[in-house]
């Protein structure tokens, strides 16, 4: 009788190595500062790119949103990181508010100013520093004057505009098929008007929020987007319009060519790609 050999150990089945994908990972977006011309939320830090080498095993975050300033005198809240593997993007900068914290704050897209006294600078872009860029700069204020406008949070492709004359639009993101077809993501807030003598300030495209705007238009801001990292709106002047909004949260997508050799997210196929799209946080696991 033949001789009864040990079990065989369990065995992972052949896949390429280094297993590679491409991947698209959004942090959560800025958000809007408050009352009186606030800057708009910065997008949340967008990054992309093929061939990244994984592990067997992956944890996922996927950033949540800033919430808006609470206070007169607070910044909008940052947004919170995305991760994947050895990427992060960094979360928007929060927008700035009247009364002592005006400019806006860093992220991967800056925050907008807030333009109560005039002058101020918006929030820097790409934070932490990245090759190529995660997103770009909130816009300033100019001299505190009519129409009074917060700067716009900064998007992935463009800064947001200067605020203090009329303008205060969110910067624009960027578009990306790697979940099959073609979203726009990381658009920057608008910043929030004193009055309705300018229009409002859109949000830039890739769910920015507009801002709101005061006074007799009491016209409330809007937050980023949910899933797309988008800035949240900058507040206007008095009533619901003083409140900033919430920036949008960020996404992870991670697609490779032919059949499915992995676990997690939801799971599609699309031109010969297997595509697994994470809209909050979990594991990436390859069989």
């Amino acid at each position: 009788m033949p001789k009864l050999l040990g079990a065989k150990l369990h065995q992972r089945p052949p896949f390429p190595v280094p297993f590679t994908v491409e991947y698209l990972v959004v942090a959560g977006g800025g958000g809007g500062g408050a009352a009186s011309q606030a800057g708009g939320g910065g997008a949340g830090g967008f990054r992309t790119a093929s061939g990244l080498s994984v592990k067997y095993t992956n944890t996922i975050t996927v950033g949540a949103g800033g919430a808006a300033a609470p206070l007169v005198n607070t910044h909008g809240y940052d947004g919170n990181n995305s991760v994947f593997a050895s990427i992060t993007s960094a979360g928007g900068g929060g927008g700035g508010t009247q009364s002592g914290v005006e400019t806006g704050n860093a992220g991967g897209s800056g925050g907008g100013a807030a333009s109560v006294s005039g002058g101020n600078s918006g929030g820097a872009g790409n934070t932490p520093s990245t090759s190529p860029s995660q997103g770009t700069a909130g816009g300033n204020t100019v001299t505190y004057a009519s129409p009074y406008v917060g700067g716009g949070g900064g998007g992935a492709t463009s800064a947001g505009t200067t605020g203090g004359n009329g303008s205060g639009t969110g910067g624009a993101g960027t578009a990306s098929s790697i979940s099959g077809s073609s979203v726009t993501y990381s658009g920057g807030g608008g910043g929030g008007a004193y009055d309705g003598s300018p229009t409002v300030a859109a949000g830039g495209a890739g769910g920015g929020g507009a801002g709101g705007v005061g006074l007799a238009s009491a016209i409330a801001s809007v937050a980023g987007s949910t899933n797309t990292g988008g800035g949240g709106g900058g507040g206007g002047q008095s009533g619901a319009s003083a409140n900033g909004s919430a920036g949008g949260s960020g996404i992870v997508i991670i697609r490779y060519l032919g059949p499915r050799m992995a676990t997690g997210g939801t799971i599609t196929t699309s031109g010969g790609y297997t595509i697994h799209t994470f809209t909050g946080s979990g594991t990436f696991t390859v069989l």
